[in-house]
């Protein structure tokens, strides 16, 4: 079977599931009478004071799985028992667990004569943090961001700044509760994104040389404004049937400059410093500095401003990234893009709009403010809406969220605490996914992307996710999660689950079932699946309990559960996320 083919038959199967989660892209939604709705605030509330969101252990499976790296049974429990409100309080509250620590404490540990830390060591740092700390939301949020704000370790004067990459990941994370300007700075002058996208070292017109365009171009097109002027509610602004450009090449040309002399941290502005001779050792995390002699002096002019040679490298930034930041297309073109990380690849202009109004005001004059784009998107009408109704929601899994949830569903984990689990990125053998190792800028997949020929096409679908989504990557995902199900997962299959709880319900097959159900598909697992899995989970059979067949009772039950896992995590229904 070709990709192609192969694409095709999963979008329509993808169809198929978004499909029954509601025909309509619109706001308007059908009849809820006895379908198991969350009390939702109106969609008038302004994020800062909405009123509490209330869960059943269904709905709190759901929302977590959008909003952590997946459910377990406590964090369940917890929410159904509270509110959004207090539940946002208190992850919002939550000390951040911070990457360069971890990679900080191998080092010296390096440096005392242990193993040598290489770039594994962020995917190392990435598991750990991930599946274990407390402050879940930040964790999942700043994963989110790293797929919009994109550096990857595929570069390679990347590769080698483990402090650095592990850095410019907390980054994203500190500035993830915080404002959507601070953020676009903190992405501007980190010196991992110097390096990825070439503004690091980029230098003043002269006779012979032209300014680095990349970052420019990037930070518009990518990061913030998008190609093309839209609408309050993220749908296409038209000029004669036609999109109407966000920008031109003279904007780029003229941002271009706004971004020379800037260049790596450090106690001076020699030039030295400033090409990488005379090193600053914290320059891998530390914001990046101007040098005054390498910044242009050249007349500015980008997306109608006008910036006069006299103007230093700082003010020159700070107008540059107040324009980006200010303009219409900000809200819309960043909040659609959050809603398809977290909840649904096809959000309606209704959602989008709800989303972009928090970016553009929280309720108290404040723009930007995350926290309020971030509630915004994880407690709209849309998103909490029963999968039953006419409003669209869903996307496709992608390979590193089902095996995080996998994790965090069965508390997998090594008996030394080092999550060692590398090289991810072989579809055949791994999950074709590591953690900020995309292939290029435009991330792991483009948020418009769509199976050539496919019935998304015809319906004015995306599905993101089906661009890394081939034949060699689904038999990959199949047989690194039957292994990882049934040995665990990292080096020696050290990470490994504990199936202590599911292994008390093995004769109980359909409580089996049903908990699996909880944890993995919010208790959205459709009859016919069910009974399929229950029906090959009796054929395991399990012996009658003797004095001398403890372990033969306990291999039998062992097998039920992992069966019953596996079943689920491979059927069509979970892949979708709804």
């Amino acid at each position: 079977m070709t990709e192609p083919t192969l694409r095709r038959l999963l979008a329509v199967t993808l169809f198929s599931l978004l499909s029954a989660c509601g025909g309509g892209g619109d706001s308007k939604t059908s009849s809820t009478q006895n379908q198991d709705v969350p009390v939702v605030p109106p969609a008038t509330t302004p994020p800062a004071s909405q009123a509490a969101t209330t869960f059943t252990r269904q709905q709190a499976s759901r929302f977590l799985g959008r909003a952590t790296f997946g459910p377990d049974m406590p964090a369940i429990d917890a929410l159904a028992a509270s509110d959004s409100n207090a539940w946002f309080r208190a992850q919002f509250s939550k000390p951040q667990t911070l990457h360069r620590k971890s990679i900080d404490a191998m080092l010296a540990a390096q440096a005392a004569g242990g193993q040598t830390v290489g770039f594994t060591a962020v995917y190392e740092s990435f598991w750990q943090q991930g599946i274990r700390s407390e402050d879940q939301l930040r964790q999942r949020i700043a994963f989110a961001l790293s797929e919009i704000f994109v550096i990857s370790m595929q570069n390679e004067s990347v590769r080698p700044q483990v402090r650095g990459v592990a850095s410019y990941y907390d980054m994203l994370g500190e500035r993830a509760f915080g404002n959507f300007r601070d953020l676009l700075e903190g992405v501007a002058l980190h010196p991992m994104m110097g390096l990825y996208l070439s503004h690091l070292r980029n230098q003043k017109e002269s006779a012979t040389r032209t300014p680095d365009e990349n970052f420019a171009r990037e930070v518009m097109q990518l990061f913030s404004i998008g190609l093309y002027q839209l609408n309050a509610d993220g749908s296409l602004k038209l000029s004669g049937g036609k999109p109407i450009e966000t920008y031109t090449h003279d904007d780029v040309a003229g941002l271009a400059k706004v971004f020379t002399g800037w260049s790596w941290a450090g106690p001076d502005q020699s030039a030295a410093r400033f090409y990488g001779g005379t090193a600053d050792p914290d320059r891998d995390w530390k914001p990046m500095q101007n040098y005054a002699a390498f910044h242009s002096s050249g007349d500015k002019r980008f997306l109608g401003q006008s910036i006069s040679g006299a103007s230093s490298g700082q003010a020159d930034l700070k107008l540059a990234l107040d324009t980006l930041f200010n303009h219409p297309n900000a809200g819309p073109f960043f909040g659609r893009q959050l809603i398809q990380r977290l909840v649904s690849s096809n959000p309606s202009p209704a959602y989008v709009g709800r989303v972009a109004a928090a970016f553009a005001n929280n309720g108290s004059g404040v723009r930007g403010d995350m926290q309020a784009v971030i509630r915004a998107a994880l407690l709209d009408p849309e998103a909490l809406s029963a999968s039953g109704t006419s409003l669209r929601t869903g996307k496709l899994r992608e390979p590193l969220l089902r095996l995080a949830g996998w994790m965090r569903a069965f508390d997998a984990k090594p008996a030394d605490g080092r999550y060692r689990i590398y090289y991810l990125d072989d579809p055949l053998s791994g999950l074709g996914q590591s953690p900020l190792n995309p292939s290029s800028v435009f991330s792991f997949f483009r948020p418009a992307y769509t199976p050539p020929n496919s019935a998304l096409v015809s319906a004015g679908l995306v599905a993101p996710e089906l661009q890394i989504t081939a034949e060699p990557s689904v038999t990959g995902y199949l047989n690194f999660m039957q292994e990882a199900i049934n040995s665990g997962v990292g080096e020696r299959r050290e990470v490994k689950p504990d199936y202590t709880r599911e292994m008390a319900l093995a004769a109980d097959t359909g409580a089996l079932l049903d908990r699996i159900d909880l944890l993995l598909m919010h208790g959205s697992m459709p009859a016919r699946l069910r009974g399929q899995i229950l029906t090959a989970v009796n054929g395991v059979s399990i012996p009658a309990a003797t004095a001398s067949n403890a372990a033969q009772v306990a291999t039998a039950q062992a097998n039920r559960v992992k069966l019953a896992i596996f079943l689920t995590m491979a059927s069509p229904a979970y892949l979708v996320q709804k």
